[in-house]
């Protein structure tokens, strides 16, 4: 025989809101890593459920000091395949990029950062400056707000393309003193929610 308290207890439970079920953890695969700023084979690449992470070696623009022209704008574009079943999509929910700058009296440096779904237009675009005299390690956000998260079109995979661009303008700086903006990393995470 129930007791009135067990009763309610019973009761309370079945009223109770279900618990929302866990986001499914995704496959994420770095397709590519390449660009003027990370040659093919020149990062070093780690994914762990739905985060990546990603280490530069020459990803460095620089002006003045017996720099060439092209040094002054560098680029690397990262290509991520996400697979997750049927009945969700997924998004980049965020991704940071951290260096240091070096940078003249007169000299600027700026980081960007643009992000789309492989076959569509919209591009989301995130950028720094700095202006010299600066001498420190920087980073630069993409943290999107829910709203704002890219998502692939259900049923339709696309693959996510970030592009990180760093560059420096010599300005009214001495020519002959080095200036650079280096990118030692980026990471980042992938979303995932019900269609």
């Amino acid at each position: 025989m129930l007791t009135t308290a067990a009763a309610a207890l019973i009761a309370l439970s079945v009223l109770a809101p279900a618990e929302e079920p866990e986001e499914p953890a995704p496959a994420l695969e770095v397709v590519t890593v390449n660009g003027s700023g990370c040659p093919a084979g020149d990062a070093d690449v780690r994914t762990d459920g739905r985060t990546f992470t990603i280490g530069y070696h020459t990803f460095l623009a620089r002006a003045g000091g017996g720099s060439s022209p092209v040094d002054m704008r560098k680029n690397c574009q990262i290509n991520l395949r996400v697979n997750v079943p049927q009945g969700y999509t997924y998004g980049l929910a965020r991704t940071t990029y951290e260096g240091y700058a070096h940078l003249q009296p007169g000299a600027t440096g700026v980081s960007r950062i643009s992000t789309y779904l492989q076959g569509t237009s919209p591009t989301a675009v995130v950028s720094q400056t700095f202006t010299g005299p600066f001498s420190d390690s920087w980073e630069t956000q993409y943290r999107p707000s829910a709203a704002d998260i890219q998502w692939a079109p259900c049923g339709s995979p696309r693959n996510i393309n970030i592009n990180g661009e760093v560059r420096v303008t010599l300005g009214s700086a001495d020519p002959d003193k080095l200036n650079f903006v280096i990118v030692e990393s980026s990471r980042g995470t992938v979303r995932v929610r019900r269609c």
